[in-house]
């Protein structure tokens, strides 16, 4: 439970009992009623998410729903491992969902085996012996009874508490075809020996007495059982990316206490403790490299394939791979802090929520039943008033019943919703809640943060400009060493640079530090000068032309120039810089592709922000310049102001009013974590290329919603009539209704296909 605002708390909780949106309806309704209470429930996660005052206690949320014919409690925390909760094995969580879905299997393993001979034995004259029908009724009976007893059961309590959902349909359906073929057996003529039922698709009106159809009442219980059964099990498959999520972490920990090595579960692991990392272990946890250095695998996390260098100093995240050496790490995020656990979170509260769409079919699905209860009672009328029969009537009445279960409506939103956050965790991206898919269709421009997002954010050797004489090899490796003894970033850049082109660098035999200016020292026997141009001037030094041209040109570029001398002599002109991402131009071009104007926002100098602007392609018009941090808020309302959609990307703590600012923020997973709380969508990966794979995704994912729900009304809008004008066998009805589910259950699995498009 967390504070939201002043006075306000969050709490989640696991609802028991329910079998069809309308069932989530009802209880979301009865919760939102109490005073001071908001409330969303989830069908497919089978969730509640409620905001409450302080004066409302969890205890009476939970009673209201008990009061409602359901039950409720507070989940079980993730058994995220590596998280601060005890690690669940693969096989106890496979065991787990295997047991949850065992009664409903054993269900319908019996109605299949007893409803098939009942199906076909109505379907194929040839097998209707004498008696035939009373076999189908022994058959029929376990079925209609044993199997279809959720469905009574749930059908009962909702009719207690004045209330109808799909479960009433089925239940009703079922029942009164079984119940109507009891009387026609025992009081018509139903029962006789040599009683034939001729296999038709459409209902001939007879007097009904000499009509049976209890392989429409089995055969209805085991399609829609069917169906049922492989809507939990999708649901299960939809969640898995979660539960890969969570079980990615480390079991246990060797800790360093008191000079010697403890092996704990990573439960017990507490911030500040120093732990030891060998090569080939999972970090236990988000934690700071005290000794040591290696390469870390950090693409289940992330999905980037090159392994990262970290040494003293480094951060590492927990679940990640040492691939290298021998680190000793100290935890400074244990439990629900970690970032493996955030993102873990980060998924289930979108997989939680709830779309503009799905609320609307909620609505519909709370008002459908009724309707339809009230539309097969017309059908009856209608039928008994034009002369039909009985018979004829009531087949009709339940094949509306039937035929009008909105399951497909209840599901069309939370699988899609589901697997595409799932598949978005997968690659890297984390989707906060399901209004962002809405926001996502409607963008039109997308506002890029300069240092960090486009940018490395670190000062990155670019060129180096040499005088007449000298070689690009000897000023790296004399201005290189020089600069390796520094500290500051500019020097790093340099050192970084030289040794990266040409190794080892040597040693130098003396070295200074110039505040403000540069570094000198004695490099193989040269006394060198690094640093600014008046360090050379004080030694009498000046650039020759074309060194003072290629200085020129850096800094109109926006780049520092760094002045490079030895023996007297000016030797040449190094640019730094923040370089930009090489995958950065691409993941412009891809932006654009999706219909986007890349806009360049930040506080460096316009010259700086146009040489970048110009490198990745954005076009100067589209470049904001030496704007303060308070102030990109202003800029992204004035973009919205405009009459534009803006979606914003940044990394840094002073992005994070204009990321929530923003119709649609976009943070980048390597920055702040202010950054990522006001996100809507955090880029585990530190590539802008994700974000164009992200806005896709979500994109798609909202499509899939979109065409859910549209196949969901079109069969219930296009199979009413036809079972109101006794067009359809009740079983048929059943099995065409269970089929519809499947294929919006299968439709959203279609997105756990997502590639992006470097793929």
């Amino acid at each position: 439970m967390t504070t939201t605002t002043p006075g306000a708390a969050e709490v989640e909780l696991a609802i028991g009992g329910m079998t069809c949106a309308s069932c989530a309806a009802r209880i979301e309704k009865k919760l939102n009623r109490m005073d001071g209470v908001e409330a969303t429930v989830n069908y497919a996660t089978e969730k509640a998410k409620v905001t409450y005052r302080e004066d409302v206690t969890v205890a009476e949320l939970i009673a209201t729903v008990e009061a409602t014919g359901y039950t409720a409690q507070r989940p079980e925390p993730p058994h995220a491992s590596g998280s601060g909760t005890p690690g669940t094995a693969t096989g106890e969580t496979g065991r787990a969902e295997n047991d949850e879905l065992r009664p409903l299997r054993q269900r319908l393993t019996a109605a299949v085996a007893l409803a098939v001979p009942v199906i076909a034995m109505a379907m194929v004259p040839a097998l209707q012996f004498d008696y035939w029908q009373w076999l189908s009724l022994t058959l029929a009976a376990p079925v209609v009874t044993y199997a279809a007893w959720p469905f009574h059961k749930a059908a009962w309590t909702n009719a207690r508490h004045g209330a109808a959902t799909m479960d009433t349909l089925i239940s009703v359906g079922t029942s009164a075809a079984f119940l109507w073929s009891l009387w026609a057996l025992f009081f018509g003529t139903a029962g006789m020996p040599g009683m034939t039922h001729p296999f038709e698709f459409t209902i001939a009106r007879t007097d009904g007495a000499g009509n049976i159809y209890l392989e429409a009442a089995a055969g209805v219980t085991a399609f829609i059982l069917a169906g049922r059964y492989f809507e939990a099990r999708s649901k299960r498959k939809a969640g898995a990316a979660l539960k890969a999520l969570l079980e990615l972490g480390a079991k246990d920990v060797t800790v360093l206490r008191g000079g010697r090595e403890e092996l704990i579960p990573v439960a017990e692991l507490k911030v500040g403790d120093r732990f030891l990392v060998r090569p080939g272990e999972k970090i236990a946890t988000d934690g700071t490299v005290l000794e040591g250095s290696s390469a870390v695998d950090a693409s289940m996390l992330t999905g980037e394939s090159v392994p990262v260098e970290v040494g003293a100093g480094d951060g590492v995240t927990g679940a990640t791979l040492n691939a290298g050496g021998r680190l000793v790490v100290e935890a400074t995020r244990v439990g629900a802090d970690t970032q493996l656990a955030r993102m873990a979170r980060l998924v289930e509260d979108a997989q939680n929520g709830k779309a503009a769409a799905q609320r609307l079919a909620d609505r519909i699905s709370a008002v459908f039943v009724p309707v339809v209860i009230a539309l097969a009672l017309g059908t009856l009328g209608f039928w008994l008033g034009n002369g039909a029969g009985l018979s004829s009537a009531f087949t009709a009445a339940v094949a509306v019943l039937i035929i009008a279960c909105p399951c497909a409506l209840g599901l069309a939103t939370p699988t899609a919703l589901m697997v595409g956050t799932g598949r978005g965790a997968q690659l890297g991206i984390l989707i906060k809640g399901p209004e962002v898919l809405e926001v996502t269709r409607k963008v039109d421009t997308i506002v890029l943060d300069k240092t960090g997002t486009v940018t490395t954010g670190r000062m990155t050797l670019l060129a180096v400009h040499t005088a007449a004489g000298s070689t690009e090899d000897d000023v790296l490796r004399l201005a290189g060493a020089l600069e390796h003894s520094s500290e500051h970033p500019i020097a790093q850049a340099v050192a970084s640079g030289a040794a990266a082109r040409i190794g080892t660098l040597p040693t130098p035999e003396d070295f200074a530090n110039l505040a403000g200016l540069g570094v000198q020292g004695v490099v193989e026997g040269h006394a060198v000068l690094v640093g600014r141009e008046q360090l050379l001037t004080e030694w009498a030094i000046t650039l020759p032309v074309e060194l003072q041209r290629a200085k020129a040109a850096a800094e109109a570029a926006g780049r520092t120039a760094i002045s490079v001398a030895w023996d007297g002599e000016a030797r040449a002109v190094l640019e730094v810089a923040d370089a930009f991402k090489e995958t950065s131009p691409e993941a412009i071009a891809r932006l654009r592709a999706l219909g986007l104007t890349p806009i360049l926002l930040t506080g460096d100098h316009r010259a700086v922000a146009e040489s970048v602007a110009d490198q990745v392609g954005i076009a100067p018009e589209h470049v904001i310049a030496e704007v303060m941090p308070q102030d990109k808020v202003d800029v992204v309302k004035r973009l919205q102001s405009e009459g534009r959609s803006v979606a914003m990307v940044g990394d840094g703590v002073n992005d994070a009013a204009a990321l929530a600012q923003a119709d649609l923020g976009l943070a980048m997973g390597t920055g702040t974590d202010a950054a990522i709380e006001a996100g809507d969508l955090t880029l585990v990966r530190g590539d802008l290329r994700v974000a164009a794979d992200a806005i896709r995704l979500s994109r798609k994912t909202l499509g899939t919603i979109r065409s859910n729900l549209f196949w969901a009304f079109a069969y219930n809008v296009a199979a009413l009539p036809l079972a109101a004008a006794g067009l359809l066998n009740p079983m048929i009805a059943g099995a065409a209704m269970a089929f519809s589910s499947v294929f919006v259950v299968g439709n959203s699995l279609r997105l756990r296909g997502f590639q992006p498009t470097d793929r």
